[in-house]
């Protein structure tokens, strides 16, 4: 994504981005409790999902704090539970929080997708990181997630295409060129995803040159960001055209730690 892009959040706003998530998980997970299955991530259960999460918030503190310009791994996920591991998430969350906010604006550390600063990254990064999560987190209640706010939901499908999906690692793959399109209707936001066998999706912001899409999923940014996260159903939003395209990309987009 053009960091220059009239609707990027700044810095700033995607530390508090960050912070909002991260309590809003906390509150999530208090009210589920540990062993709360989250739908949104087969096979976990709320403890799964702040183990993982924690471990994430303190290694990108790691990165930041240190100043690393190479990759380091993690330091894996802690065996807390109950209520120590609600007190572990949100101290490293705090932490993370603090170490993004003092931060200098000359950081220079280790990133994996392009950007416009270290810190901008970083920020960036864990603010859609913990959304998400905080997503997961309200899937294991009755009123399921709750809203994104449509201006980072715009900026979080943009480093989802341009960034994740912009890698030669993007599973996302058609046996023939097709074309998705997705369109915010809050926002007026619009991308065309061009698919193919052989190269990762090639994104562009409303490339109607492109021709007609195969595919368009349309509603508002907050919904479009979650269902392309794989975070609500595709009829969460309104689909039109060919079904096959959404289901390639609910089986192959799902980006992964590793």
């Amino acid at each position: 994504m053009d960091a220059s892009h009239a609707g990027t959040p700044k810095v700033a706003e995607y530390i508090d981005a960050l912070e909002i998530a991260g309590r809003r998980l906390a509150a999530a997970a208090a009210e589920a409790g540990p062993d709360a299955e989250v739908p949104t991530c087969p096979g976990w259960r709320i403890r799964d999902l702040l183990r993982h999460t924690s471990m994430v918030h303190l290694w990108a503190t790691d990165l930041v704090v240190q100043a690393h310009t190479t990759y380091q791994p993690g330091g894996g996920e802690t065996s807390l539970d109950g209520e120590e591991l609600l007190t572990h998430f949100r101290e490293g969350h705090a932490g993370l929080v603090a170490a993004l906010r003092e931060a200098p604006e000359s950081l220079e550390c280790w990133t994996f997708l392009p950007t416009s600063s270290p810190l901008a990254f970083w920020a960036r990064r864990q603010a859609h990181e913990t959304t998400v999560h905080r997503a997961d987190a309200e899937s294991a209640l009755t009123a399921g997630p709750g809203a994104v706010e449509p201006s980072l939901a715009v900026d979080g499908i943009d480093e989802l295409l341009f960034g994740f999906h912009g890698r030669g690692r993007s599973r996302v793959r058609t046996a023939e060129p097709r074309i998705l399109r997705l369109r915010a209707t809050d926002t007026g936001d619009a991308w065309t995803v061009r698919l193919s066998a052989t190269e990762p999706p090639r994104t562009e912001r409303d490339d109607r040159a492109a021709g007609p899409g195969d595919t368009e999923l349309a509603g508002a940014a907050g919904r479009l960001y979650l269902v392309l996260w794989n975070r609500l159903p595709v009829d969460a939003v309104t689909l039109t055209g060919d079904e096959e395209l959404a289901r390639v990309w609910r089986e192959t987009s799902g980006i992964t730690w590793s």
